[in-house]
């Protein structure tokens, strides 16, 4: 008899449905699993043994086939333990239904138990692109799966309610779906508010037109001026993930195994802050079967990247399609995967390497030769890509011992916030959800300039020798700060203030 079930395989966001069809014949006791599988998937031959016989039925003393098809999609994870279970039951005529109609997904235990399984959100959003309305899921994953609209999720904390399920015997209680309206995202927290930082104004003012506008943004100053805390305190300004972004985010957390059972739903923006010794695989993703990397990680959030230079050249070459295009595209023999990487890039940096190159107090002890040598480890392509530029000098002692009160973070988002929504307003209807987003041909529709704005940049353009890039870069900047501002045109102060932000050296 041929037992056969439904489940599904990811790779990167794309997925299909998986028919798992089991077989038993006669012969000497044996299990082969075929239909290019991984090794956790050749193992799930002892988990399902065991399951099989610790939920009081009866594990086939004879031959046993099992097929994944199509066979020409590579499998892999314990997700398959549950369907592969069921399609043994049913081809030993120990389960009898029809669940064709149904998807099965979760990691067995050696005592029928079901545990907790990755990628859960982005399977069910596949099943029902496919047309499946039912999926069965472990418990502990079952308001995971019912984030997707148009299905019913069924939780099961062991292979014998599945069996009960399916004979009708004690039929498992759907669980409510939750719509995308009923998700109430909350702002990121940060363990350090603007009100607690010292002086550093203009640093305050560029990290605000970043988190308003989506720009990435560079710091450069000597140790201990505060650059680290300044991007640490980012968090704290950013707007709340709307519930689509959320489910967005949610999903690559999802594939990557980093969505705690407890925590169904991210509700806050990622902050991320790899140290530079992270390899190229690592920051971008890959691996034999792609997995996302930190800057997918960061989707939706920031990527912070302290002691810039540090970071290998190469590595930091890798980051530019990424911050251009918005997505990284991971190409390995087994096929191609795309994942989204639409962030705010902070990078930190010293302007020397003993960090004191320009500094009013403190002499530089090295070469200009060094210094150059240093400040080169960051490529001109690389930072075409970095709309906002600062310079964080060190701060003086009246300042830090001053009572005057800083701004806080509260204030700053309120006023992210209305820029943000002005934002959504103008790009209502397309893809882009910031100005960062926009391509040059959007720049050139909702960022026109007046007559003196359009003298200023032009003359800017001749004496920077600014790229095609940075000129559009500019533009984009120039439109945030007028949304922060509350103004709809962009006037000859707007365009001062975003060439403020150029690079013009990094010492």
């Amino acid at each position: 008899m041929l037992g056969q079930v439904r489940s599904c395989v990811v790779t990167g966001l794309e997925g299909s449905l998986v028919d798992v069809e089991a077989i038993v014949t006669g012969g000497l006791p044996k299990v082969l699993i075929v239909g290019m599988t991984d090794v956790a998937i050749q193992e799930a031959r002892e988990r399902v043994r065991g399951a099989i016989k610790n939920s009081g039925f009866r594990f086939p003393g004879t031959r046993v086939s099992v097929n994944l098809a199509p066979a020409d999609v590579h499998k892999e994870g314990p997700a398959f333990d549950l369907p592969i279970a069921v399609a043994i039951l049913a081809a030993s005529n120990q389960v009898h239904g029809d669940l064709r109609d149904t998807l099965l997904v979760g990691e067995l235990s050696m005592d029928g138990s079901l545990r907790h399984t990755q990628s859960i959100l982005p399977m069910v959003a596949v099943a029902v692109e496919r047309g499946v309305r039912k999926v069965i899921v472990p418990a502990v994953d079952a308001a995971e799966a019912a984030l997707i609209e148009g299905v019913t999720v069924y939780p099961a904390e062991r292979l014998g309610d599945v069996v009960d399920h399916v004979h009708g015997l004690k039929p498992l209680s759907a669980v409510p779906p939750r719509p995308l309206s009923d998700i109430r995202c909350v702002p990121s927290s940060a363990l350090i508010d603007f009100a607690h930082i010292k002086g550093q104004d203009h640093g305050k003012r560029a990290l605000e037109l970043a988190a308003s506008g989506g720009h990435n943004i560079l710091m450069v100053g000597p140790p201990g001026s505060g650059k680290t805390l300044m991007a640490r305190a980012l968090p704290g300004i950013l707007p709340a993930l709307t519930p689509q972004e959320a489910l967005e985010v949610t999903k690559l957390y999802s594939i990557a195994g980093l969505l705690p059972p407890d925590m169904p739903l991210v509700t806050q923006r990622p902050f991320r802050a790899p140290h530079y010794t992270i390899s190229n695989a690592a920051l971008v993703g890959g691996g034999k079967i792609p997995r996302p990397g930190e800057i997918t990680l960061s989707h939706r959030g920031v990527l912070f990247l302290d002691e810039l230079p540090e970071f290998g050249q190469a590595t930091l070459e890798v980051l530019r399609q990424p911050l251009e295009d918005k997505v990284v595209t991971i190409s390995r023999v087994n096929g191609t995967v795309t994942y989204p990487t639409n962030l705010i890039m902070v990078g930190a940096m010293n302007p020397c390497p003993c960090g004191f190159h320009g500094d009013p107090v403190r002499e530089c002890t090295c070469s200009p030769v060094s210094v150059s040598r240093y400040q080169r480890r960051i490529s001109g392509p690389l930072l075409d890509r970095i709309d906002l530029f600062v310079q964080v000098p060190r701060v003086e002692y009246e300042k830090l011992v001053s009572d005057a009160p800083a701004e806080s973070s509260e204030a700053i988002r309120q006023r992210v916030e209305a820029a943000r929504a002005r934002q959504r307003t103008r790009f209502a209807g397309t893809a882009c959800l910031t100005n960062a987003d926009m391509s040059p041909v959007e720049a050139r529709q909702h960022c026109t300039l007046d007559e003196a704005g359009q003298r200023l940049i032009q003359a800017a353009m001749e004496r920077f020798n600014l790229s095609a890039r940075a000129f559009h870069r500019v533009l984009k900047l120039c439109r945030t700060i007028a949304d922060v501002a509350g103004e709809e045109g962009i006037s000859a102060a707007h365009v001062a203030e975003a060439l403020q932000y150029r690079a013009r050296g990094l010492g």
